[in-house]
C-alpha cells in the first residue's frame, strides 16, 4: 500500500529505512508517547520492525516528505490490533516535524485506506499528557468517547491514562473514503 497528500509519501518500510527510522524513532520523546515500541529504539530494533509481514486491509506505513531532494522521514502511520481485536489508529512523528501537521496529513490518509479496505470500527488513543495527539484525531472526525483507560509505556516505565477515541460520523460515511486519497485527480477524471 501507497498513499500521496499534498506532501507526503506514506509507504512500508524497506530495509534501507532502518537507519533513519533508529534516530527518528530514538528519541525519548517520541517513544514516551507511544504504547507499542520498545523503551530504547536501535538499529537492530528498526530492522526487526521492518522484516514484519505486512496485512493488506491494516496499513502500517513510514511517512516521508515530499521534496525535490531526497525525502525526509517524518513519521509512521498505521492501524493495528488492540489487546481486544478493536482495530486502533496509531501514529507518530520525529520531533523537528512537530507541530507542522504532517500527524495529521499521515491519520487522515491511513484512516481512509483502513476505511477503503473494509475496516471499521476503528479506535485510537493517546497518553493524556499527550494533547496534540487528541487535537490530530479530532481533525480527521474522531471523537472522544470519555472513556480513560490505563496503558503501559515502556518509555515511562509505568502505566499511564489515555484518552480513548472512536470514529466519528465522519469515519462512517458511506462515500467511497478512498476517494479522498486522489482527490487531486477528481477534476481531471470529471472532465
Amino acid at each position: 500500500m501507497f498513499a500521496r497528500t499534498p506532501r507526503l509519501l506514506l509507504r512500508p518500510g524497506w530495509m534501507e529505512d532502518a537507519s533513519a527510522l533508529a534516530e527518528a524513532f530514538g528519541d525519548p520523546a517520541v517513544l514516551r508517547n507511544l504504547t507499542r515500541a520498545p523503551a530504547s529504539y536501535g538499529i537492530d530494533d528498526a530492522r526487526h520492525f521492518l522484516s514484519l509481514p505486512q496485512d493488506n486491509c491494516l496499513p502500517s506505513l513510514l511517512a516521508f516528505s515530499r521534496t525535490r531532494g531526497a525525502p525526509r522521514l517524518v513519521g509512521g502511520c498505521g492501524v493495528h490490533l488492540g489487546e481486544d481485536g478493536t482495530p486502533e489508529l496509531g501514529y507518530w512523528i520525529a520531533r523537528p516535524y512537530w507541530g507542522l501537521g504532517f500527524a495529521t496529513e499521515a491519520a487522515r490518509a491511513v484512516f481512509s485506506m483502513a476505511r477503503a479496505g473494509g475496516v471499521s470500527g476503528i479506535q485510537a488513543v493517546h497518553f493524556a499528557d499527550n494533547p496534540a495527539s487528541g487535537n490530530v484525531l479530532r481533525k480527521i472526525g474522531f471523537r472522544h468517547t470519555g472513556r480513560v483507560e490505563q496503558r503501559y509505556s515502556p518509555a515511562r516505565g509505568a502505566m499511564a491514562d489515555c484518552l480513548v477515541f472512536e470514529e466519528g460520523v465522519a469515519g462512517r460515511m458511506t462515500i467511497d473514503p478512498a476517494m479522498d486519497l486522489y482527490e487531486d485527480a477528481l477534476p481531471a477524471l470529471a472532465a
